[in-house]
């Protein structure tokens, strides 16, 4: 990621109707998960945990009974990149 600078607004603008469900939320691609109880929740947060490891990019996840918020930025340039988007469009192909 060295010499990779964040994204632009105008830039993540023109990639969210790639992750249409997903918000830009201060620095970071955002969206909330809901399920119908606990299993389901933590079966979602071990496939997304799955994802991060094969893409080296681990997003910050907030757990709850029947919720998970899901955040993705690139810590190294402190902001959005191109590779946020990616995984976002992989966790949401988990619910196809």
């Amino acid at each position: 990621m060295i010499g990779l600078a964040a994204m632009t607004p105008a830039e993540a603008a023109a990639h969210l109707p790639e992750v249409p469900q997903w918000a830009v939320v201060d620095v970071a691609l955002e969206r909330s998960f809901r399920f119908a109880d606990f299993q389901h929740t933590m079966a979602f947060v071990n496939a997304v945990a799955w994802i991060a490891q094969q893409e080296d990019h681990g997003p910050d996840l907030f757990v709850n009974w029947t919720t998970c918020r899901v955040r993705f930025n690139t810590h190294d340039v402190q902001g959005l990149s191109l590779n946020d988007f990616i995984c976002a469009a992989k966790v949401d192909a988990l619910l196809a």
